[in-house]
């Protein structure tokens, strides 16, 4: 993609990511001791969204820092990424692209920073995770990047779990259904084996966002860790597991060595979720941690549930729906899933109208792009699909709805939204655009622009 090798470390390595964001002013440093106990959340929340992510560098019961916020502004990622935060759907959809064609395979090296320390013994209440919202079950890991191997084949599949603390060597995890870890277990299982995966802690985005891209963009069977190799500009490297074949990041903060234990379960839950509600409380898969390696000097990695995870996941989404709606669907500009829409059910996209019909189709795209959307709307090219009141009045002003509403009932869904109690609900299509051809009442006004260079002002200050 262009980028130079001194690029490519500053993006693939966490800790030249924590440098550079010092350097621009773009990282907060909370310097007193936090309690990893919903005040290290509390802190974080009144930075979300904002320009600098947040470093704890004192952890009540650790000796390790905490660092949150990469991902809950799109333009400090922009910025990290030297491009326009309107450019990253279409940055990421490339990366994807390009991996599909020309697959750049991980590398395994002999010695990576991960594993410069191992643990003597498994002790997870050494690790500075934190407990977030006020009612969540107990600490969580939920920024770590799964590393696993189809138990058939060896292929290598990443996803990014949630992980409740249970003990010293115990980890419960949830596994939503259709999942491509799902499907390992359930194949290691058969087998009477347990399943054995690596848990990166401390990744850039490249590996981050491979981990998160949808299954219908990386299919079960390819290794999608491919994808952080074309994202970083130089091949992900991976180093040897200890206790198993499994991998791990060569350059993570933290990697656990674990297994899934088949059909062993305890109780998990709750969890503040992207949705804005409590995941509830199930028996879900039991995992055992057999190693802890870090590097010296390392730094813990959290994301708290909010628009961090909105637009972690959601650029993912824009970029597959983007990705496929340009292929099917003549005219479609762009795509953008809303933080009111929790970056994950509810898709905006834009579209040059070229004949009656396409917006509709572009509807039903979307929906079969991306199975976790609930809500669609489709508005011309002429809405701002990122400004929430421009989408509104698109849709006051547009939308027929005797004709532009579409539903479709009994439709699988994501889990963790409770309009899809197990897995099954109904969705919402709205077609805001315009009637194609154009007329001229649908014309919207504009204002044309006059530049004040010349024009003399007068203005007294505001009155406090």
């Amino acid at each position: 993609m262009g980028r130079t090798a001194s690029q490519a470390a500053q993006i693939a390595d966490l800790g030249d990511i924590i440098d550079w964001l010092e350097r621009h002013g773009r990282l907060v440093r909370v310097r007193s001791e936090v309690d990893p106990l919903h005040q290290l959340a509390g802190i974080a929340a009144r930075f979300e969204g904002g320009p600098r992510a947040v470093l704890f560098e004192r952890v009540k019961g650790s000796r390790w820092p905490v660092f949150t916020g990469l991902y809950w502004s799109r333009e400090l990622l922009a910025a990290l990424l030297q491009r326009p935060a309107s450019s990253l759907p279409q940055h990421v959809s490339d990366c994807i692209r390009t991996w599909q064609q020309q697959p750049l395979a991980p590398v395994v090296v002999g010695k990576g920073r991960v594993a410069e320390v191992t643990e003597r013994e498994v002790d997870l209440s050494l690790l500075p995770v934190p407990t977030h919202a006020e009612l969540d079950g107990g600490p969580y890991f939920d920024a770590g990047v799964v590393i696993t191997k189809d138990p058939q084949t060896g292929i290598r599949n990443s996803s990014i779990q949630r992980f409740q603390v249970l003990g010293k060597d115990r980890l419960a995890v949830n596994i939503d259904a259709g999942r491509h870890l799902e499907l390992c277990l359930a194949k290691a299982a058969a087998r009477g084996e347990p399943l054995a995966f690596t848990l990166n802690v401390g990744v850039g985005p490249g590996l981050h966002f491979a981990a998160a891209t949808p299954a219908e963009a990386a299919p079960f069977g390819t290794d999608e860790l491919g994808i952080a190799g074309v994202f970083d500009g130089r091949p992900l490297e991976l180093v040897a597991g200890t206790v198993s074949d499994v991998e791990m990041a060569a350059d993570a903060m933290f990697a656990l060595e674990c297994e899934l234990l088949p059909g062993q379960t305890h109780p998990e839950g709750p969890f503040a979720e992207v949705t804005g509600y409590y995941a509830t409380v199930a028996p879900r898969p039991l995992v055992r941690v057999r190693r802890i390696h870090h590097r010296r000097r390392p730094v813990f990695q959290t994301i708290v549930s909010g628009a961090e995870v909105f637009n972690s996941v959601g650029l993912l989404g824009e970029a597959n729906v983007l990705a496929l709606l340009q292929k099917q669907v003549p005219g479609v500009r762009d795509v953008y899933f809303s933080h009111g829409g929790c970056g994950f059910y509810h898709a905006v996209v834009q579209i040059a109208q070229t004949r009656a019909g396409w917006a509709k189709q572009a509807l039903m795209a979307a929906f079969a792009a991306f199975p976790p959307l609930k809500m669609v709307t489709v508005v011309d090219d002429d809405v701002d699909i990122r400004n929430p009141a421009d989408v509104e009045w698109a849709m006051a002003t547009r939308l027929d709805p005797r004709r532009g509403i579409l539903v479709v009932d009994n439709v699988f869904g994501h889990g963790l939204n409770p309009g899809f109690p197990d897995y099954l609900g109904s969705k919402v299509g709205f077609d805001a655009t315009r009637p194609c051809p154009h007329t001229a009442n649908t014309t919207r006004a504009r204002i044309k622009p006059a530049p004040l260079d010349g024009v003399q002002l007068e203005m007294r200050e505001i009155e406090r």
